[in-house]
This record gives C-alpha cells, structure tokens and sequence, in this order.
C-alpha cells in the first residue's frame, strides 16, 4: 500500500528513433526527505523499479503524416501502464514529459510541430496528469541537452553529487565529476566538465548548471556539452554503405563488405538477411575487421575545418579533455557493443581496447553458418539473434573508431593500464547499463532535474511573487542568474510543485520530525524528553535488586521491594468447607476461575472477588466460586493439597516459605477434573471433582 502523502511521481516518455519507452519514478516529498539528517545536502533520492518501464516499438517520428493517429495508437498503451503504478490520487499531480529526440529532429519542421501538438492534446485530453505548459512538457530536445540530462543522470547514480566528497571521487585538480557518452541510432553525445585550465579559457562555451539540494542549497556546474548528428549507429552504417557502393559501381552483383560477419549475405540496405542461394543484388560479408576499420574511420572527418579549436571530428569544437581527471561513462551503444556477445562470461573486467579488438576479430571471422548454429545453442545468451550478430561487427567496429580515434580515449592494454575492478569508474571509459541497479537514461536526468526544482529555497525571503530568483535548471554561463536561455524544468521562474497534500505522517515520523528536523523550535526540549524517556525504562529493566539497593543509597527503603509483595503473581487457595464456606473473603483478592476439562482444555481467567455464581466466564455447574476463591497470604503460611476434593480443609502446617533462594515466587498449580459423574456419566466421585497432582513451577 503506497503512503500517497509520502511519495511524489514523475513520468518521462524518451521518444526516440526506434520507439517511444516510458519512465516512472518517484521521490520522497522534501518535508519527509528532511526528517533524515544525513540527507540534507544531497540531492532527493529517486527510486524507480523495472517493472515501471515499457517501449512501443514504432517510433514517433513515423506519425509525422498521421498525427492524428497518435493518441490511440502510440500513446494510449504507455498511459494506461502508467495508471497502474501512479496511485490515482496521485495522477494530477504527476508531471508527465515528452521529450523526443533524433528521430523526430529529421522530420520537416510543420509535421514536428504537428506531432507534437497532437502529443499535449491528448495528454490534456485524456488524462489528468500535471502538464501545465506544452512548450516544456512536450518538445524535441536538442542533442547537448539529452547529453546533459546523461551527464546529471550517471553522476547522480555513481556519486559525483555526494557532499562531501569521497576520496573515490577525487579525481586530482579539484575534480570530482565524470564524463557522460551516449551513442543512439541517429546520433552521438558528449558531456564533460573540462579541468580548471580548460574551463576558464573556454567559459562562453559551458553550461550553467543548476541544481538544489534537500536543504534548499544550489549547487552549479559548469557543464561544456555537445552532440554530433549523422553519427548514431544507424546513421553511420547508412553513410557507410553509400561509400561501398559508390566504390564498386552499379554493375556489381556481390559487394564484399568487410564489417559483416564472414559469408553472410545481406540486402543493399543492410536491412535483411538472405538466403546464400540468392541472386539478386547483395552484400557479401568477409568479416575482416582490419579492413572495417580503415574503411569507416574516414567517415570521422578527422581533417575537417575546425573554426574554433580545438576539434574532435567533423570540425567540431570541444575543450581539450584531460583524461588524468575526466573519466568517461558510455551507456546505450557502448554499452551493447561492448556486451551483448564480446563481453560474455568477463562481466569481472572493465572495457580493455586490446582484448576487446581481439575478441570482436575473432567474432567477425567466424563463418556465418558457425554463428548460425552458436546462436540456436544460446552460446551469448537467449537475446541474440541473427539479426544481432550480423549488425555487431559493424557496430564495434564505428564505437572503436568513435571512442579513440574520434574522441581520443586512451586505448586500455596499449596507451595506459587497465584495472580489473567491474565498475571502477577510474578508470579512463567504462560502458554501463545500470549503476546501483538503476539503469543509466538521460530520463532520470531530466526527472532529478525537476524534483531538486520543486524543492523551496533556503532564503525563502528572496523568493518575491512565487519567482525564484536563482531557479534549478539550465543554460548558457555568461554570469547571470538566469540567462536568457535559460531552461526550466517545468513552469517558468515559478517554483514548481503542483498543488499536493501536506505530508501529516505517522507518530513515528512526528517524533523523528521534533527531535532532528535542524528548523524544529522544540529540538531541544524534545531531545531532553527523550533521554527522560530512556532513563526511565533503562531503571525499570535493570532488575529489582538494583533498584532496592538504589532506593537504599538514598534513603528511600520503605520503596524496596519486599518479598511477595512485587515482582510476581502469588496465587493461593483459600480454605474453603464442602458446603462452600471458607475464611472471609479479602478486599482486592483475584479469583482464579478453572475451566474443568473443557474440550479446548483447562484454562484460566481472573475475575474479581465478587464474582456471583452465574459469571459468564464461569461453566455452568460449577461449584459456588467462593470455593475457588484465591486468598492473600504472607510469607509464614502455606496450604496443604492433601484431598482429593475440593471441599476438605486446607492444613494449617507451616510450610516452607514459597520464596526460593532466588527471590522467586514458587506458584503452586492445580490442574482440576471433572469427576465421571461431573461428565454426564457414573462414577465413584459422582458429583464430586477429582484433581490430580499440583506441580510447583517457578514462575
């Protein structure tokens, strides 16, 4: 059962090139977030499950002709997914987020426009989540800003954010942060926090970052970040293969491509496989990797004009990179290039350059017909397919030229050493899918991203109008608080939260609230009370003989407790006469009741001393209680269990104290029974109780 007042959600629907797939996440509300002491100068925690996430496999760039289609063709499905994770009083506060990315920037600028309207007219529609603003809501996002929603969304995971930070994330020169890379279908990214040098030579080219922690404090970064269009997987095998073509000419039959695996025969497109007895046009794969990579490196543009160095590729600027300190997290491509088959059984090593070259040239070379059959036997595992085998070597091949000979990456086993640590991120690149079991999505950026904006500032006066003066989010850092492009995450300039129930909480939570929230007025009293608390019970449990010894030190013995008379339950029998008279009944006296062998067994209940006859708790037929009636007694008597009925006298005898050596009570039991007659049946007792032999137990 979800506490409706603990938790806020968010959904972010990634609509990129092959399909649209939905996130959910939720987040502590601050009020509750900052019960936790050691929280408060972190960010908010955001917690999402597996489950929460579905894709629909068309890409919604396809509606640009149809976008009237969208809403019960594409998006219906998500939502209802959705609905079954957002608890539905939740729903209308609930930010929902469409945001597309390379797919949808292809498309001509009219049918983007109308593929993203149909978008915010369903959501406002039909359904009641919180979108108040469809140019934030709903948008096609540049590619520097998917890399910088990858950038927050692996630094948050691996612990860049952490205050303070940890020696793990010391990186040298004052660096704590770690580079992001993200290769797509349509495009590739890149994020980084450049060193001292390199920050201040190039400060017009960062982006201000804003984000706040629990206790309403900023924090900001200066974030350089950039996107290179046409250099996705899809997008490069596409350029490549015009390349082929055009170097062949149109009278081929067969065209050898050496980044398919060895004898695989392929359509012109590369998008089908075909039989080996075909004769139409083909690719023919030689699988000779050596060649893959001469043949693709060009497609770099490594020589391109650079207008403002320095460059990478394709003359594009970006700061030098410090790989001393900027240590680079790949997700999406470089992480199934890297996995999906090269990677299986070394799960135990990071990404090392010379092994992995290695291990995709011998892949590559392989005859189809021996991957065929390696693929039926599962040898990579249940999810690959031939369609997967047959694109990897292309694929390895463009991640292996992107990553160093493009961006520059040291190559682990020859430029530097490798460690041999699974996710030490120190290491100079390291391809991820998830960190701290949360898979790595620019999403979780764009959602962090909104929660730390919801979250009131500490200098609450300075907020004027419900504007936030220094507001979360982003853009360029040319010194101003909110520059003019600055991006919000939702509503602009206004804090963000949409209306939502005040967190009351449990008494528990009450407590925590009182003793450790750092604003509370009655922290002290309240700590005071709780010690209070503490040395009361801790004196309760310390045993008797301390506290008669403690009420001794300080003159108070006329406390101590005295034998049988705390510390235990005495139990005894009054003498009683078989015509139900006995001794005077005494004030206070609990009356033991016995159940005579009902057929739950024998059972006992106190009743108090002026119980009649006729008490429900008593069986009928039963003797008068006054003859089960329990007495006080002081230390110097006892009662005999001579008789067999209950009606005989009890001997005066002294008897032994019942206070043992130890200090303990010594109860005498009695498990009573009816007589034959008392059943219903003869019997020489008819009328009468037999019992049998009173055990002594120590209580």
């Amino acid at each position: 059962m979800v506490n409706t007042e603990k938790w806020n959600y968010g959904i972010v629907l990634d609509a990129g090139s092959s399909g649209t797939r939905i996130y959910i996440y939720r987040w502590l509300r601050n009020e509750v977030a900052r019960l936790e002491a050691d929280t408060h100068t972190q960010l908010p925690e955001i917690k999402t499950k597996s489950k929460w996430t579905k894709k629909v496999h068309t890409g919604l760039s396809t509606y640009g002709p149809t976008p009237q289609l969208i809403g019960d063709d594409h998006l219906q499905p998500l939502v209802e997914h959705a609905l079954k994770y957002v608890p539905k009083e939740l729903v209308p506060e609930t930010p929902v987020f469409l945001l597309a990315t390379a797919g949808m920037r292809l498309l001509p600028d009219q049918q983007q426009t109308n593929v993203l309207n149909a978008v915010c007219t369903y959501f406002k529609e039909k359904t009641d989540f919180y979108l108040p603003d469809c140019d934030l809501h709903v948008q096609i996002i540049p590619g520097e800003t998917e890399g910088l929603y990858g950038w927050i969304a692996a630094n948050y995971l691996v612990g860049g954010f952490k205050s303070p930070i940890t020696q793990d994330h010391n990186h040298g020169k004052g660096h704590h942060t770690y580079g992001f890379l993200d290769m797509g279908g349509a495009s590739s990214q890149i994020a980084f926090v450049p060193n001292t040098t390199e920050a201040a030579r190039h400060a017009e080219d960062l982006k201000l970052l804003r984000l706040r922690t629990i206790d309403g404090v900023n924090t900001e970064y200066k974030v350089f970040t950039t996107t290179w269009l046409g250099y996705g997987v899809n997008e490069a095998r596409k350029s490549y293969l015009d390349t082929l073509l055009s170097t062949y000419g149109p009278s081929v039959n067969e065209y050898p491509d050496p980044c398919l695996p060895h004898g695989v025969r392929m359509s012109m497109d590369s998008s089908s496989i075909l039989d080996i007895s075909t004769t139409n046009k083909h690719l023919l794969g030689t699988g000779d990797i050596d060649q893959c990579l001469k043949d693709t490196r060009p497609l770099l543009k490594l020589d391109a004009v650079c207008p403002d160095k320095p460059c990478l590729f394709n003359g594009q600027h970006v700061p030098a990179i410090d790989f001393d300190v900027n240590h680079f997290i790949g997700i999406s491509n470089y992480w199934h290039n890297t996995h999906e088959i090269f990677e299986m059984g070394y799960d135990d090593k990071v990404y090392d350059f010379a092994t992995y070259q290695a291990r995709v040239r011998n892949f590559c070379s392989q005859d189809w017909a021996d991957i065929q059959r390696n693929i039926k036997l599962e040898k990579w595992g249940h999810k690959v397919d031939e369609a997967t085998a047959e694109e990897v070597c292309f694929k390895a091949v463009w991640m292996i030229n992107m990553l160093h000979e493009g961006i520059g990456v040291p190559r682990v086993g020859i430029d530097t050493n490798a460690t041999t640590k699974p996710q030490d991120f120190n290491s100079p690149f390291q391809a991820v899918d998830e960190i701290k079991n949360t898979e790595v999505t620019w999403t979780l950026g764009k959602i962090l991203l909104y929660a730390t904006s919801t979250i009131p500032m500490l200098d609450a006066a300075s907020v004027v109008d419900g504007i936030d003066p220094s507001p979360v989010g982003f853009g360029s850092n040319d010194g101003s608080l909110i520059p003019a492009d600055f991006t919000f995450p939702s509503s602009k300039g206004a804090l963000n939260a949409p209306s939502s129930p005040s967190y009351t909480g449990g008494i528990v939570d009450k407590v925590h609230s009182t003793l450790f929230k750092s604003d509370s007025a009655h922290r002290l009293p309240g700590l005071i009370f709780l010690l209070l608390i503490l040395l009361i019970i801790s004196f309760f449990l310390c045993g008797r003989d301390r506290r008669n010894r403690f009420y001794h030190s300080v003159g108070l013995g006329s406390l101590a407790s005295q034998p049988g008379s705390s510390g235990a339950t005495v139990y005894r029998k009054a003498p009683v006469t078989s015509s139900g008279a006995g001794l005077p009944r005494r004030t206070g006296v609990l009356v033991r009741v016995l159940d005579y062998l009902s057929p739950f067994g024998s059972s006992y209940a106190r009743v108090p001393h002026d119980t009649e006859a006729n008490h429900p708790l008593v069986a009928p037929g039963l003797h008068d209680p006054s003859e089960f009636e329990l007495h006080d007694f002081d230390d110097d008597e006892d009662l005999d269990s001579d008789g067999d009925g209950l009606g005989k006298k009890v001997s005066s005898r002294p008897k032994p104290s019942p206070i043992d050596r130890a200090g303990l009570v010594v109860r005498t039991e009695s498990r009573e029974r009816l007589s034959d007659a008392f059943a219903g049946g003869g019997g020489r007792n008819a009328g009468g109780v037999s019992r049998t032999g009173s055990p002594k137990r120590h209580l």
